[in-house]
């Protein structure tokens, strides 16, 4: 990190909605909140602990160990919640709910892409879950084991996650879109015992293979003892190794639809998840259960306003840290019925979401950035209007900062301009939400997360790490520990310390990588990855704001901008632009949008390259991978790759790059 200057502000915004008065007066959370964490914030954490069920109460609710030691040398910082407390995850997400009355309750609607559904109930889950473990048993997983599940968004994800929780033994999801190695590079890491796997996933429309990849990730692995595969579509000649090799149906539906939990510490790992990171290997971020599991809980119930009657859709994909928590614990905790689909939005047309949300009544949908931008461009007038969205009542945004007319589309035509936006910034490191609105009691600005929730603290500091002033740019950091907070990385304490901590090891401040400005009522907008921001001859100008502006005109679908080598002004922006419409005889787009910017913005960040595209460089999770473009535009070896959502769009980027 070499800046020194802060973060120019460029674009303001002055739109503001306060709460719905039929939902600020039945909210689960009021204004009030806030004052009651500030005062006691581990009393706080502790009173949501209480929400869940433990079979032992804890004896210590929080210690934490600061990496700056007396003498001025640094280590890994550690952190332990709810110390001696033991429970079990499955039970807190399943079994109390059929205890408590609720088992005809639905847990999932499941959608699948080809159009086959099915529904489980909590009672049926839980049946499923016990089959799981059994299976899981049989198969010599005991608690501790890893076990790595690659498989698409379906129920026996659900069902095999859950499974593996309950026995103790610790998962680690990987996208159903990645390639054999980045598969086995974590099959690898986490010394895996297990992996599950399907014979193909359904996707666009076609059936892919998927055995033979999996078979490639676990050649010559030492620690696989089977691999467990799910029948999905059905495929013809599975390759397949005798003694290794066991098919779900044949092992897991023939187990008792009872199983006896065992209850594990409240700083038992839970589940790894991967970082796809800029530079070097993927970081495996350590998640532990009692922690975890309180903030995935109260951060639903409070962010999302959980109602009884909900029915909750957060569309991404179940490896991805987001649907771990909002789609699989936090809901599931809450006993929140919810909707998984399986396939892309545009199978078998561009109205699928659309007419998923009417035909299951959802009530809350959680979506990604990305994908709000992508419904701007297939359906510029709005929404389609021969689907009923009525039953929405609360918008959710994930992945990357949302721009505000995205914002704006979004609130207009699926929430039909009235349901909250809930704008969540967070992280895998964080294992749940940061800063958030919370629907009853927050005035929502579009493109800003608003500020921490109860319990937690944000800043936006300079270098140094002081605190910058309303309007300026800095360094997005979190102040203190948080139950859901990564412990580690897997096997590399020290990867830890240097990524999160030591920067500001002096104030104990987690740095997130990200820049933010706050305004001055004390909201927080972030700015994009440090790493994205462009220095133009001294100005350092955030890669957000340039794409929000590039959005806000009628012919731009979506925009990714990045720098690139300039011998004049050091660096120059290049922006990416996925148009919105055919553009008309002797119309120049790149002439418009230059202008545009430079309109809304200043003659300083107008781009000095606009290149049109098809598409952008995504992970499955809906970032811009803005630093691949500018590998791209540079000429320069692409960085890791392997996040991608679709591996062929940086090779079509570069084709035409080339050709101008």
């Amino acid at each position: 990190m070499t800046s020194t200057a802060p973060i120019h502000e460029l674009l303001p915004e002055t739109r503001r909605y306060p709460p719905p008065a039929g939902i600020a007066a039945a909210a689960n959370v009021g204004p009030d909140a806030w004052a009651a964490a500030n005062a006691n914030p581990v009393a706080f954490w502790e009173r949501a602990a209480k929400r869940l069920d433990w079979d032992q109460p804890w004896q210590t609710a929080h210690t934490w160990h600061p990496a700056l030691q007396d003498d001025g040398t640094l280590r890994p910082p550690t952190a332990e919640w709810f110390t001696g407390g033991t429970l079990n995850v499955a039970v807190n997400c399943v079994d109390r709910h059929v205890a408590n009355g609720w088992g005809d309750k639905v847990a999932y609607h499941f959608e699948g892409e080809p159009g086959d559904t099915r529904t489980l109930t909590f009672a049926d889950l839980q049946h499923e879950v016990s089959r799981a473990a059994n299976a899981l048993t049989e198969l010599g997983i005991v608690a501790g084991d890893r076990v790595v599940v690659y498989l698409p968004v379906i129920l026996e994800t659900i069902i095999i996650t859950l499974a593996i929780a309950r026995i103790g033994a610790v998962h680690s999801l990987v996208f159903g879109g990645f390639s054999a190695e980045a598969l086995r590079f974590r099959i690898e890491d986490t010394g895996a015992k297990l992996l599950v796997t399907s014979d193909g996933q359904f996707r666009r429309g076609k059936a892919v293979a998927v055995k033979a990849q999996s078979d490639e990730a676990v050649q010559g692995q030492p620690t696989i003892e089977h691999v467990l595969v799910v029948r999905r579509t059905g495929a013809a000649d599975v390759p397949w190794t005798e003694g290794r090799d066991v098919w779900w149906h044949d092992i897991v539906a023939g187990q008792p639809d009872v199983h006896i939990p065992q209850y594990f510490d409240s700083e038992h790992p839970l589940f790894i998840i991967y970082t796809s990171g800029t530079t070097g290997k993927p970081k495996g971020l350590v998640h532990t259960t009692g922690g975890y599991l309180t903030q995935a809980s109260w951060t639903h119930w409070a962010s999302f306003d959980a109602k009884p009657d909900d029915v909750h859709w957060c569309t991404a994909d179940l490896a991805w840290v987001t649907a771990h928590t909002y789609a699989l614990y936090g809901p599931l905790s809450n006993g929140t019925t919810q909707v998984i689909y399986e396939g892309t939005p545009d199978t078998p047309n561009r109205s699928r979401h659309f007419d998923i949300i009417q035909k299951y009544g959802v009530t809350t949908y959680y979506t990604a950035p990305t994908l709000i931008r992508t419904f701007m461009t297939w359906f510029a007038d709005g929404a389609p209007t021969q689907y009923d969205l009525s039953s929405i009542r609360l918008l959710g945004t994930v992945g990357e900062a949302i721009n505000p007319e995205a914002w704006m589309w979004f609130r207009d035509n699926i929430g039909a301009g009235v349901a909250p936006i809930i704008d969540t910034w967070w992280q895998s490191e964080t294992g749940a939400t940061v800063m958030a609105p919370l629907p009853g009691a927050s005035t929502l600005k579009p493109g800003s997360a608003t500020r921490a929730l109860p319990g937690m603290i944000t800043r936006v500091v300079d270098d140094r790490g002081n605190d910058v002033p309303p309007g300026a740019g800095g360094y997005l950091v979190i102040e203190g520990t948080w139950p859901s907070m990564a412990r580690t990385v897997w096997g590399n304490p020290e990867r830890y310390l240097d990524a999160y901590w030591r920067r500001f090891a002096e104030q104990g401040y987690f740095f997130s990588g990200d820049g933010a400005k706050m305004d001055a009522d004390g909201d927080i907008w972030v700015l994009g990855r440090v790493d994205d921001v462009i220095n133009v001859s001294g100005h350092r100008l955030s890669t957000i704001e340039i794409e929000s502006s590039l959005v806000s005109h009628s012919l731009v679908g979506e925009a990714g901008v990045t720098g690139a080598d300039d011998s004049t002004t050091g660096e120059a922006i290049v922006a990416f632009v996925v148009l919105s419409r055919p553009l008309e005889a002797g119309e120049d787009a790149s002439a418009i949008l230059r202008a545009h910017v430079a309109q809304q913005i200043g003659p300083v960040a107008k781009p000095r390259d606009i290149v049109f595209v098809p598409d952008l460089p995504k992970t499955r999770s809906g970032k811009i991978m803005r630093r691949l473009l500018r590998d791209i535009f540079d000429g320069r070896q692409l960085g890791d790759a392997t996040s991608l959502q679709d591996a062929t769009v940086p090779s079509t980027i570069a084709a035409i790059v080339a050709a101008r």
